[in-house]
């Protein structure tokens, strides 16, 4: 069998290949999250949102029922951007609990769940699958990436730690490494 760049080798850790949720060393305790204020919330912020793109359509569709189009012409975006917010909060808090662990997993649950929704409103089946796998993968993956879009902060440490930050990423060669340990 032909190693791939993209897997770890066989018999290897897969935990090496998943960032770590803390920094090395710390132990951290998990705190239990309380699910329905959770959702209760993103659902109230993300109806906002839903309001916001419903207005927007509205606005631009040539129609005769005025401002209450926002409600009764694309008033349905509202609620699947309130039921989107409600199944990805809820399903990511409601896992994080199950699994008393807070990492990328749980925002992968939390996409799932979330594009299912979409997917169901669309009224097929395999678009709910694949909206599921799709926006599962990306919340998992930015979750994994630290979650950010702005970085970790590595752009406010001196020359010298970044270098050092950069050296320890990479491995280092057996007699080099031996040399380090004496």
């Amino acid at each position: 069998m032909v190693a791939s760049p993209l897997l770890p080798p066989a018999g290897a850790s897969s935990r090496a290949f998943i960032a770590p949720s803390v920094v090395e060393g710390q132990q951290h305790l998990f705190h239990q999250h309380d699910t329905l204020n959770i959702a209760t919330r993103i659902t109230l912020q993300s109806a906002g949102a839903g309001l916001l793109v419903s207005a927007v359509q509205n606005a631009l569709d040539r129609h005769d029922r005025g401002a209450m189009g926002i409600f009764t012409r694309t008033g349905g975006t509202i609620g699947l951007f309130a039921g989107m917010g409600f199944m990805y909060s809820f399903t990511q808090s409601y896992v994080a609990n199950l699994r008393e662990k807070d990492d990328s997993l749980n925002g992968a649950a939390g996409g799932c769940a979330a594009g299912f929704l979409a997917g169901v409103r669309a009224r097929s089946f395999p678009m709910a699958v694949g909206a599921c796998a799709g926006l599962g993968a990306v919340i998992g993956t930015f979750d994994a990436a630290g979650a950010s879009l702005a970085g970790d902060g590595r752009q406010d440490l001196s020359r010298k730690e970044r270098e050092q930050l950069r050296l320890s990423f990479f491995k280092q060669p057996k007699e080099a490494a031996t040399e380090e340990a004496a």
